[in-house]
């Protein structure tokens, strides 16, 4: 590869990032010609090309880059040391690379058009109806909790394999695609990581392979939040990139599904991002609104903490301080923390389609 192709390459990265900021002020135009046009055929291609695969073909590709690049850096570093400007140039070339391809198979999703405007609802709230909505939801995840153990004290054991619950995920996208076209999910490729101990370790519940279409879920996490963090991988899959939006997707898709642990998956999720909205605003009304909740769900509650007190470590702020600058500059500017918006959108869909 000749040294003008490269600095070209290299170059090229300028005018994408313009292409790119360009696209982000028109999301009619992302909406209409890549979220409804390019993306559904080239997301669908490699789903078809990868998803028969039973372990991630992503994550060892992940792999293999990985250890080329160390073993390049290894076998090259005197020619590297001596010659910095080159090196540089081909690391822009790289990012230039992976930047193209990055957008071109999943990441301009991040720029189109907002998903409460595809089901009508509003995105902002006041306090008092996020107050409101938690107190609905308590009334509802201590009735499913009670109707599945038959008290309120026991936790709530979720009795599918892993497997049987994304068969159950994917069946319910099949089944909703006459009522929500905009979720036709086509082609499965739903899969446990093979860096699951690795993902729990970085916090992590499962991500999306934008070069491989393959959604991964970590297979550590515990059964019964494992619903919808499935249904949220698969709202990824079907073009959804930003956070908010497919936290509400797996809400959603979970919450639809006729089985009443995934039910009850759903209620439990949406009330505990709903009960954390509550105690930002205020402390003592989080603490009585928790007192009102079953124990067999608190119990719950508690094995998910439990889960992920087990692999708190000094790395993981670091790796969220990095997803964190990733996702503000993808259209989410407040981070993280968009993760939590998606009690705005609950708000806004329950006031059309009461609980």
């Amino acid at each position: 590869m000749n040294h003008k192709f490269k600095n070209a390459v290299a170059l090229s990265l300028v005018p994408q990032i313009f292409m790119v900021a360009w696209l982000g002020s028109n999301p009619d135009v992302v909406e209409n010609y890549y979220s409804q046009g390019f993306y559904p055929l080239i997301s669908k291609f490699f789903r078809f090309l990868f998803g028969w695969i039973p372990f991630s073909f992503g994550d060892i590709i992940y792999t293999l880059l990985l250890a080329i690049a160390i073993a390049y850096l290894f076998k090259n570093w005197k020619t590297i040391s001596g010659k910095p400007l080159w090196f540089l140039r081909d690391v822009v070339m790289v990012l230039s690379v992976f930047y193209f391809t990055f957008n071109m198979v999943w990441g301009l999703n991040y720029y189109r058009q907002p998903i409460s405007e595809k089901f009508g609802i509003r995105d902002s709230v006041q306090t008092h109806e996020v107050i409101e909505l938690t107190a609905k939801l308590i009334q509802k995840v201590n009735r499913l909790q009670t109707e599945i153990t038959g008290d309120s004290v026991q936790m709530v054991q979720v009795p599918y394999s892993r497997n049987e619950i994304f068969d159950k995920t994917i069946d319910e996208y099949d089944k909703t695609q006459s009522q929500l076209p905009f979720l036709t999910y086509e082609r499965p490729s739903l899969k446990k990581s093979v860096y699951s101990t690795l993902s729990c370790y970085l916090g992590i519940g499962g991500y999306l392979n934008p070069f491989t279409n393959e959604a991964q879920v970590n297979g550590l996490t515990p059964v019964f939040r494992f619903p919808v963090v499935s249904a949220h991988e698969v709202g990824h899959q079907v073009g959804y990139s930003k956070e908010n939006e497919t936290n509400f997707i797996g809400y959603l898709m979970t919450s639809k599904n006729n089985d009443i642990y995934f039910q009850y998956s759903a209620a439990a999720y949406a009330l505990s991002h709903c009960l954390s909205a509550v105690r930002r605003y205020d402390e003592d009304l989080f603490q009585e609104m928790y007192s009102d909740i079953n124990f067999g769900v608190q119990e719950n509650y508690r094995e998910l903490y439990e889960f992920n007190q087990k692999y708190i470590n000094p790395f993981e702020p670091i790796f969220k301080s990095i997803f964190n600058t990733f996702l503000k500059a993808n259209q989410q500017k407040d981070g993280i923390e968009s993760y939590s918006k998606i009690v705005e959108l609950m708000v806004g869909y329950h006031e059309i389609n009461p609980l």
